[in-house]
């Protein structure tokens, strides 16, 4: 630690000066109670007054700076040792108040870093069991496909194939998940580089539809724009991660949907410059509970139903990792039993800007 000594003097020229006026104050009287008074008696105090308070400050000065330093120093070597870089760059001082503040600020520091490391800490914990779940599931059923078939069933080629194809549907779950993953760990780290072009996004959204379509007659569940004579709305970003975000958020939207139900897309020219697209189902809902953890990663609002219906679990967190890396913002209300509502915004292309309004 670089040592810089910050002298205080307030200590010493506040104690001095009492014991100067003590001490001219007693030679004064005890002079005056002895010897008879004479004219030069205040001259003779006055110099007992300079005298006493020159070598009370000099002594109180050198005391504190030997003394004190020696534990205020430290102090501030103990605190060196847990590297807090804004605690350990500042000036060694003797000034107890100065140095009440900073132990205080950085008590305070500590204990919110403490706090954040606990947070985080559990975080992690629930992240390593959901990851070690959501793993474990294809890999026994792959396990015990085949195991099944040398143990004997392989001889039967119509068990055969099906095994095989189901086992091969555990595979393909777990490429699903790492790559996912490795999606996730790339958006965080910046290693994916996003292919910004302009292109229609009403377009972008029909063909999510389109894909879709087949998963949302399974349950009966209609994929529409609010408004049906939608226009070509032009804006900017990556065509593919924005397709897979969309995708995402509609099988989101039909996992959780009630059989019979909707989902609506609708976009709105938010502002000059970016415009507004709205996923609105009207679904299970989310509890207020659970909002401000839906986008984390494997996180399940129903821990048991959700697994049922299969997917990753890391798609509303490829969601919110896409978005950020467009520097854009993506907002979601939801009431449990009505339904819920994913918005995000996007730049609108130059073919656009000058539009305005509900599209």
């Amino acid at each position: 630690m670089k040592i810089s000594f910050q002298k205080t003097y307030k200590f010493a020229v506040i104690s001095a000066l009492y014991i100067s006026i003590f001490a001219s104050f007693s030679t004064i009287l005890l002079t005056k109670a002895v010897f008879k008074p004479s004219q030069n008696l205040l001259i003779f105090g006055f110099l007992v007054f300079i005298v006493s308070y020159i070598f009370s400050f000099l002594l109180l000065q050198y005391r504190v700076e030997k003394f004190i330093y020696r534990k205020v120093k430290k102090i501030y070597d103990d605190i060196s040792l847990l590297e807090s870089s804004t605690f350990i760059d500042q000036p060694i001082t003797t000034d107890m108040e100065a140095l009440t503040r900073e132990v205080r600020k950085f008590a305070t520091d500590k204990k919110v870093e403490i706090e954040m490391l606990k947070v985080r800490e559990k975080y992690r914990r629930e992240f390593l069991g959901n990851v070690s779940h959501e793993l474990k599931t294809p890999l026994f059923t792959v396990q015990g496909y085949l195991s099944t078939l040398l143990d004997g069933a392989m001889e039967d080629k119509t068990i055969r194939k099906k095994y095989l194809k189901r086992a091969e549907k555990g595979v393909e779950r777990l490429i699903y998940i790492v790559e996912d993953l490795d999606m996730i760990t790339k958006l965080e780290s910046g290693d994916l580089n996003l292919e910004i072009s302009e292109f229609d996004i009403v377009e972008l959204i029909q063909n999510v539809f389109d894909l879709l379509e087949m998963k949302a007659d399974k349950k009966k569940i209609t994929l529409a724009f609010e408004n049906y004579h939608i226009q070509p709305i032009f804006v900017k970003g990556d065509q593919d991660k924005l397709q897979q975000l969309v995708e995402n958020l509609i099988v989101n939207s039909i996992k959780y949907g009630k059989e019979g139900g909707t989902t609506e897309v609708s976009i709105i020219n938010l502002t000059k410059r970016k415009v507004l697209v709205r996923i609105t189902d009207n679904g299970e809902g989310i509890d207020q509970q659970n909002l401000p953890r839906i986008f984390e990663r494997f996180y399940r609002v129903d821990k048991s139903g959700a697994r049922s219906e299969g997917g990753s679990g890391l798609g509303l967190a490829i969601v919110k990792h896409i978005i950020e890396a467009h520097k854009e913002k993506i907002y979601v209300e939801s009431e449990f039993g009505i339904g819920s509502e994913f918005s995000f915004t996007l730049h609108k292309a130059k073919l656009n800007l000058n539009t305005s309004g509900a599209v």
